[in-house]
């Protein structure tokens, strides 16, 4: 695990439309972890740490904790099907945002509100059913920290 004097962790990132976090590792280093598109879980990213943080690039960009969350839920709902709770959720979103396209207008504050708030909560149930399975990025405490 690589370390970064003085750097606050965690950091997250949109790289290349996909949710990048940085976490600190128990021996004081720094691990990458990015959204596996196929499983929704975490891939091992740490080959790309010096490039969010040193090189950057158009489709880099250090994002706040809840874009992060709304991020990462995107992806998931977008990519992921199946049974269960947290695809019935999913789906109300996909409803929402359908009818906004079918009508072709922007979302009301209440239905921002609503998408916000449905991610938010598919996220930490999405997490915690990882590490349940043992995924070592699982992380559902990141939607408790405010951004």
């Amino acid at each position: 695990m690589r370390q970064v004097e003085g750097l606050q962790l965690p950091k997250f990132f949109d790289y290349y439309h996909s949710p990048l976090k940085l976490v600190a590792t128990p021996d004081g280093g720094v691990a990458g972890w990015i959204l596996f598109k196929d499983t929704g879980g975490w891939r091992e990213a740490n080959n790309l740490i010096d490039k969010v943080l040193f090189v950057g690039g158009d489709e880099i960009n250090e994002i706040s904790r809840d874009e992060f969350i709304q991020l990462t839920e995107h992806e998931r709902g977008r990519y992921l099907s199946g049974d269960g709770p947290i695809f019935a959720l999913y789906e109300t979103v996909r409803a929402i945002q359908d009818t906004l396209r079918e009508e072709r207008r922007y979302p009301t504050p209440q239905e921002q509100a609503l998408i916000r708030g449905v991610r938010r909560r598919t996220f930490v149930m999405f997490e915690e059913q990882l590490q349940q399975a043992g995924d070592p990025a699982a992380d559902p405490t990141i939607a408790a920290t405010p951004s």
